[in-house]
């Protein structure tokens, strides 16, 4: 039998998660949790196969919580859940030691089979997702000048972007105003950007808000 903790802050859908696992017959919920601190918690205290971790959480960014997790429990397969498109973070849940990347639109089929796959030891690897990967074979100079950002630099932009001021996003990714700044400065150096302008262009060109 599968083990599964669900990582999710929505009530609704995590009964929805469960049910879909339940009728699989092959797997169970062992855990439930909220936000990236319990989930944390409650896989150092019991045995998990998969853990179905959501990449917006109230306490913390999924892909923190997602290297927290595999720096404790590394045999532990990650399947990250998300509302965004898969070329906004699966690549970067993949390097961070996600086993899969599956959006919360996905057919609760599709659900099922990531789940017996990555607790198999294997990866679920959508065909965009292995384009993508495939992508990063090729020559430094051939890359996208956003995947020379660190995560928290990546959605720093993604939220300016968006619209967000600097205390806004600072609330959101739980960090003081002064870290915001310093994140922005770099990714404008790094991308070689003058401005907040420039950078929703630029985003708004790569399809990176959603």
């Amino acid at each position: 039998m599968i083990r599964v903790l669900i990582v999710d802050d929505h009530a609704i859908l995590r009964r929805g998660l469960a049910q879909i696992i339940a009728e699989a017959g092959d797997m169970q919920v062992c855990a439930e949790a909220a936000t990236g601190a319990e989930a944390i918690r409650l896989a150092r205290e019991q045995p998990v196969d998969v853990a179905l971790l959501d990449i917006t959480l109230p306490d913390r960014n999924g892909l923190d919580a997602l290297k927290q997790l595999k720096k404790e429990t590394p045999k532990l397969a990650v399947l990250m859940l998300s509302m965004h498109p898969e070329e906004i973070y699966a690549l970067r849940a993949i390097k961070a030691g996600a086993s899969g990347y599956l959006s919360k639109q996905s057919a609760p089929a599709l659900l099922v089979t990531a789940i017996r796959q990555v607790a198999g030891g294997r990866r679920y690897i959508s065909p965009l997702l292995a384009e993508a990967l495939a992508g990063t074979l090729v020559g430094e100079t051939e890359r996208p000048a956003h995947a020379t950002l660190s995560d928290r630099e990546y959605e720093t932009m993604r939220l300016i972007a968006s619209g967000r001021t600097l205390t806004e996003i600072a609330a959101e990714m739980h960090l003081s105003v002064k870290t915001v700044s310093v994140y922005r400065a770099r990714l404008l150096q790094k991308m070689h950007l003058k401005n907040n302008a420039e950078l929703t262009h630029y985003a708004l060109k790569e399809q990176l808000v959603d």
